[in-house]
């Protein structure tokens, strides 16, 4: 694989993009909610990653400091090269982007609606159930495994303590996770 192109041809390379042009409309919650169809497609369906190569992905792009955008480009970088990082990238962003400019824009003239407020409210446990999908999905490789199994449920278990009846910040979480797997614990 070249670093530039990698090692898909055009019209894969079009699949690509169009897929997650499609995805980002579906996005609610940010790119991470489509993490399990991201995996269908690329995983399952294009088999251009596997399974370890997808977690690791996010996993990494999670870990660095920045936007939590980044695992799209680091999958997408994966999947073909720079090129690929770049089709990816602009799938995930720019009709979102536009969608949300249009959508910021209307809902800011017309806050005081019924059905804004309403909407906004409505959308509240589908994001919370993408989110809870998408954690399930990064999990899953963890809880079938017996040395790793304890650990991940304890911290799923921990994970969802603290955010019900404190006001840690998820941040916090996600650090102690990620010490606790860096110390080879989960």
């Amino acid at each position: 694989m070249s670093l530039l192109m990698g090692t898909l041809s055009w019209p894969e390379l079009g699949a690509l993009l169009l897929h997650f042009l499609v995805l980002s409309l579906l996005s609610i919650g940010g790119a991470i909610t489509t993490a399990p169809d991201m995996h269908r497609f690329l995983v399952d369906e294009r088999h251009w990653l596997t399974d370890q190569s997808f977690t690791s992905s996010i996993a990494l792009a999670q870990a660095a400091p920045g936007p939590n955008i980044l695992f799209v480009a680091v999958l997408g970088f994966n999947v073909s090269g720079l090129v690929g990082a770049m089709a990816a990238m602009l799938g995930i962003m720019l009709p979102s982007t536009t969608l949300v400019l249009a959508a910021t824009r209307w809902a800011r003239r017309n806050r005081e609606h019924l059905g804004v407020r309403a909407f906004t409210v409505g959308m509240a446990p589908l994001t919370l159930g993408l989110m809870l999908a998408t954690g399930w999905l990064l999990a899953a490789p963890y809880l079938v495994d017996e040395h790793h199994r304890w650990a991940t449920l304890a911290l799923i278990l921990a994970t969802l303590f603290l955010t019900m009846r404190t006001r840690l910040g998820i941040v916090w979480m996600v650090v102690g996770g990620g010490v606790l797997g860096a110390m080879g614990i989960v």
